[in-house]
């Protein structure tokens, strides 16, 4: 029983090869579309640009600025925090006395 568990299992569904002859292809302004005849799938491939690197350069910089604007604000809220235990602190200390 244990011999099945470990073997591995062949796929549902095999994937299906095309032939370069076999395939339409569809020059597109940025890239090719690939279908075949039968299905319905298309896959645009096409390489980064520059205004697609300067578009994921702005939004990873926005999650920066978003993270260190959080990371500010964690800070600003235990500063009153800690100087209010300090005070307590203090008091406690002179009222002992």
């Amino acid at each position: 029983m244990t011999d099945d568990i470990n073997r591995p299992r062949r796929p549902a569904v095999e994937p299906e090869i095309i032939p370069p002859g076999r395939a339409q292809s569809f020059d597109r302004p940025h890239g090719r579309v690939y279908v075949s005849s039968g299905t319905r799938h298309r896959i645009y491939v096409r390489p980064l640009g520059p205004i697609g690197i300067a578009l994921f350069l702005c939004v990873l910089g926005l999650l920066a600025a978003i993270f260190l604007l959080a990371l500010v604000g964690a800070v600003l809220i235990w500063i009153p925090l800690l100087a209010g235990l300090f005070v307590a602190g203090a008091v406690l200390r002179l009222w002992r006395r």
